[in-house]
């Protein structure tokens, strides 16, 4: 199910539309909401939150209703809750799709980074004139394995595409973007590469791109949805896109 899109009283787009990845943060969500939405508020910024749920069949994850529940309360978020056809890179991009508003953004919504990023993030676009601007994670709470896996996967990602020399933690969100930016670029990616698809589309496009710092909290409600065959989809997606897509 996915609600109608809300738009300000003047019924032009809102000035920032924030995609909240929402998989199976459950109760945990009202909470993120209510914080994000107070950040937002308080920044004066005119905003839309898109809650994207999306489920498994046959899961007994209460997300979609939560969600959907806040949507009904809350006239500046809609909700995206559909059947699962794919992962992360699925509710991403069926978030963005279902953004209206005039910039983008994405942020997981598992409280691992600080909800106050999304101002911070969008003023840097905003000030620097950039076309996208995302975190890096300057300090990190998830553990040296994750630590150590991330900054090899950088490294990689530096070494296939040269242009991204200057990038630090091509994953880290949130992202901001403006749509022009994003409507320039051909997200086709499914799974866990889409942080880095919507990397190499924007280097590609040969977009200004800035990087603000972040901190990385360690996730004390559940662990990582990310598989250990993640490390082998990663590798095979970024061989593919440097050798193999044809643009």
């Amino acid at each position: 199910m996915t609600t109608d899109p809300k738009r300000n009283s003047s019924g032009s787009p809102p000035e920032l539309s924030v995609v909240v990845l929402c998989y199976r943060a459950g109760e945990y969500a009202r909470q993120f909401v209510g914080q994000l939405s107070d950040e937002l508020q308080t920044s004066g910024i005119d905003y839309e939150l898109v809650l994207v749920g999306n489920f498994l069949p046959g899961s007994n994850d209460k997300t979609p209703e939560i969600i959907n529940e806040i949507a009904r309360s809350n006239p500046r978020c809609h909700a995206v809750a559909r059947e699962k056809k794919g992962m992360m890179g699925w509710d991403m991009r069926s978030g963005l799709e279902a953004a209206t508003g005039r910039h983008l953004a994405v942020i997981d919504g598992d409280g691992q980074m600080p909800t106050s990023d999304i101002v911070k993030v969008y003023r840097m676009l905003q000030v620097g004139h950039y076309d996208l601007v995302k975190t890096f994670r300057a300090q990190r709470f998830d553990g040296l394995y994750r630590k150590t896996l991330s900054s090899f996967y950088n490294l990689l990602f530096r070494i296939l595409f040269p242009s991204a020399s200057m990038l630090r933690d091509i994953n880290s969100k949130p992202k901001v973007m403006t749509r022009e930016s994003y409507e320039k670029m051909k997200l086709i990616s499914n799974d866990w590469f889409t942080d880095a698809e919507i990397m190499i589309e924007a280097l590609r496009n040969e977009e200004h791109i800035g990087e603000v710092s972040t901190i990385f909290y360690e996730n004390q409600r559940r662990s990582s949805f990310v598989p250990v065959s993640a490390i082998f989809e990663f590798l095979g997606n970024l061989l593919y896109y440097r050798f193999f897509r044809k643009w």
